[in-house]
């Protein structure tokens, strides 16, 4: 669910989410961002006006560390990232190490450094496998603090000739678990984003009902170049009504 942009709320994005919340409807704030924890987003959203609680988070971090923890009991990894990554490879058993990981994990982050990142191209090269928390790409704008995690895992890639397995979006590995997440089925599951190629692409290969709103990445211009389309296209989250009887039109 997208319900703001950079530092600002999108327009009728605290009545929906009020609304929700009044109705008891289960809902998560599913978001690519690997650096901040739920709480840290908890209090961004309540700095906007939005007072939700850390269960209506959840972060690619979380999925990555529940999808570790799943793979590997007790496993080890190299942690190219900050914040919320470590946090949730703690919660779910990883230990942290600096030689000889099982898995070389790579998320946001700005504290990292060549040199860092010359390490886990040798532990990949060792026999390490590589896990990148999304492949969201860099927004290729002057003075954006993010460089965007595709940049560095295609630099890492190239240089071990080992491909990342991604757990975030689009990946079922994050569209599955925050299913979980929420304790919903696929048939009651809809999810509202705002970027065809992580948002709407992961949920129509989940199955899930998709709405995309048009107040973010995605225009409706660029709708036809897709082989997938969303259910709903509406113009700001503040079009979707509650509860969703549409599906039935």
């Amino acid at each position: 669910m997208v319900i703001y942009s950079g530092e600002e709320l999108i327009s009728g994005a605290d009545k929906f989410i009020h609304t929700l919340i009044k109705q008891n409807v289960p809902f998560t704030f599913m978001t690519n961002n690997s650096k901040p924890t739920a709480l840290e987003i908890v209090r961004k959203l309540k700095k906007m006006g939005v007072n939700v609680e850390t269960k209506h988070i959840y972060t690619s971090a979380m999925a990555t560390g529940k999808f570790l923890g799943d793979q590997s009991k007790n496993g080890t990894a190299y942690v190219l990232g900050e914040g919320g990554l470590l946090t949730s490879l703690h919660e779910n058993g990883i230990t942290l190490v600096d030689n000889d990981p099982e898995f070389v994990v790579l998320g946001e982050g700005r504290n990292f450094t060549l040199e860092m990142v010359q390490r886990a191209v040798d532990m990949i090269l060792a026999g390490a496998k590589f896990i990148a928390t999304n492949r969201d790409p860099s927004p290729k704008k002057p003075g954006w603090n993010n460089l965007g995690i595709a940049a560095t895992a295609a630099m890492i890639e190239e240089a071990t000739g080992r491909k990342a397995f991604v757990t975030g979006k689009p990946s079922p590995v994050m569209m599955r678990s925050a299913r979980k997440y929420l304790g919903l089925e696929t048939a009651d599951t809809t999810v509202i984003g705002d970027t065809m190629e992580t948002d709407i692409q992961g949920c129509v290969q989940m199955g899930y009902k998709t709405i995309l709103v048009l107040s973010g990445i995605s225009t409706k211009e660029q709708l036809g170049y897709y082989a997938f389309k969303p259910d709903l296209i509406v113009s700001s989250i503040d079009n979707v009504e509650i509860p969703l009887k549409w599906w039935n039109d």
